[in-house]
């Protein structure tokens, strides 16, 4: 290879969309080599066949499908996107985040609300979700999260809710406690009282209509045929599945057998007891994991103000429930079916017994189209501590309270039950303890750029650049996308390449 980067030997760790961004822009710098956990490419993509078709266990939309979207582009590049996505007028439509689906809304009482009360409602719950974005660089805040701040203006709007009629104010009330249920999920967390509100405004929505991958299972296509694709872009050998790192030995001196003429500063140990020596190792982990591993995964630890960073931010659980049905109970233009509990208000606490109430924070239930490459299956979503409760349940139960709650919804007790289900665990995972992050009380923007910053720290250190941190929660604007994981990746490897290419530093005497 021609310039500085020749000999380099650069390590990523994860194989997610950030660290196969970063390798396919390393590609002809040196060695490289990508150390995967898992025994498949994509990370927090995943998509599995399901009934007749695929079900996406994790990254379900591109988000925003327009020219600023490097996710989109890229799909579009490798001819993985279906008519629809590239039309125009598609990537133009702003939806702040929220793309409108038809819906039906169930009541806990067994019966489809007024489309009109729940249309109203949800107007007033995006209008203040909208001020909610306003507040940053302000030092007197109303509250120090979003959810206070949603909480204390709905309770002053609570006179002029329903037109003044009890029993309309009072619905009005449980759709408000089902939209922050979905806000839940859309965030990635427990509760709206964790995520912060000053920087709540700084994450960036694209603009287009979000859209999903096409494929049934005979096409084995889906989300993940990204990944694949990114992944076969690269030269053989590149990357090794199954490749579980133990710790990341940094700041060191070491050598390899029979070359003691080189030395080098990082050492990267596996849980087989494989060892790579590098260079620079782009560290691409979730949050999540690193939250749990930090203190033995970094030898010597990582800086106090990066532990920080990752202790202060936030990551949550957003999970799936995917119901295989024999027939569609639903109506064939409904692509969504949501869930108000009529007896909830976002102005009382919340049900604490997970086990009586795990399935009240579900928020409805998307129709996946088209049914003819599905098959008649619907996904449900459900977010935070009752997420990760449903993980340790069987699917026998997880199937059986499902059908219980859609009989009571529907109002129909002889409804058939789904054939068969089929749900995410991210959570458990191992390597990944959860879906995505957010800026969680406490925590501000400069945490999120705490975490990206290279080590060592010092700029003047004659071997910099050792670490490099890549993934979701290092991208200031598009943290809990996929498109924020891929540029993160790309920035690390543009890092790297600038230097590679700069002239090296004299010796200093």
């Amino acid at each position: 290879m021609e310039g500085g980067g020749s000999g380099r030997r650069v390590v990523a760790v994860g194989a997610g969309l950030a660290g196969l961004g970063a390798a396919r822009r390393l590609c002809g710098h040196g060695s490289l080599l990508l150390l995967e956990a898992a025994g498949r490419v994509g990370g927090r993509v995943c998509t599995r066949p399901f009934a007749s078709g695929l079900a996406e266990m994790g990254a379900h939309w591109i988000h925003g499908p327009s020219p600023g979207n490097p996710v989109f582009q890229l799909a579009t590049g490798y001819s993985l996107l279906g008519p629809e996505a590239a039309r125009e007028e598609n990537q133009q439509v702003e939806v702040g985040g929220h793309p409108f689906l038809p819906s039906v809304t169930y009541g806990s009482s067994g019966k489809a609300l007024s489309p009109t009360a729940v249309s109203e409602a949800r107007h007033l719950f995006d209008t203040l979700l909208e001020s909610a974005r306003t507040f940053q660089g302000t030092k007197e805040l109303p509250a120090p999260s979003v959810g206070q701040y949603l909480r204390g203006e709905i309770a002053q709007r609570v006179p002029a809710l329903g037109e003044g009629r009890e029993d309309a104010r009072r619905l009005q009330l449980a759709v408000l406690a089902a939209c922050l249920k979905l806000e839940c999920c859309i965030s990635g967390t427990h509760s709206m009282d964790l995520v912060a509100l000053e920087p709540f405004g700084e994450y960036v929505s694209l603009p287009g209509l979000d859209c999903t991958f096409p494929g049934g299972a005979s096409s084995c296509s889906g989300y993940s045929s990204l990944p694949d694709c990114m992944l076969s872009a690269l030269p053989e050998g590149t990357v090794l599945l199954n490749k579980a790192v133990r710790t990341i030995q940094w700041k060191g001196s070491f050598r390899e057998e029979g070359d003691e003429a080189r030395n080098f500063p990082v050492r990267v140990e596996c849980e087989d007891g494989d060892a790579f020596l590098a260079d620079h190792v782009i560290v691409t982990v979730p949050l999540g994991f690193l939250k749990e591993h930090h203190q033995d995964f970094f030898q010597p630890p990582l800086p106090q103000r990066k532990v920080e960073a990752i202790r202060r931010l936030g990551f949550g659980t957003n999970n799936k429930i995917f119901l295989e049905f024999e027939k569609p109970f639903w109506d064939p233009q409904q692509q969504l079916l949501e869930v108000v509990w009529e007896d909830e208000s976002p102005l009382e606490e919340p049900r604490t017994d997970l086990e009586a109430n795990w399935f009240k924070k579900l928020i409805g239930f998307v129709v996946l189209q088209p049914p003819e490459q599905h098959g008649h299956v619907l996904c449900g979503f459900i977010a935070g501590k009752e997420s990760e409760y449903m993980e340790t349940l069987s699917d026998e139960e997880v199937l059986g309270t499902m059908t219980r709650l859609l009989r009571m919804l529907t109002g129909n007790p002889h409804l058939p039950a789904p054939r068969s289900v089929l749900r995410s665990r991210w959570h458990s995972a191992p390597y990944t303890r959860g879906s995505y992050s957010y800026v969680a009380v406490g925590s501000s923007g400069d945490d999120i750029d705490a975490l990206a910053q290279p080590l060592p720290e010092d700029p003047e250190d004659p071997r910099p650049l050792q670490l490099l941190f890549a993934g979701e929660a290092t991208h200031r604007t598009f943290y809990s996308t996929t498109h924020g994981a891929l540029l993160s990746g790309w920035r690390e490897a543009e890092r790297l390449n600038q230097f590679f290419q700069a002239p090296s530093p004299a010796p200093r005497l």
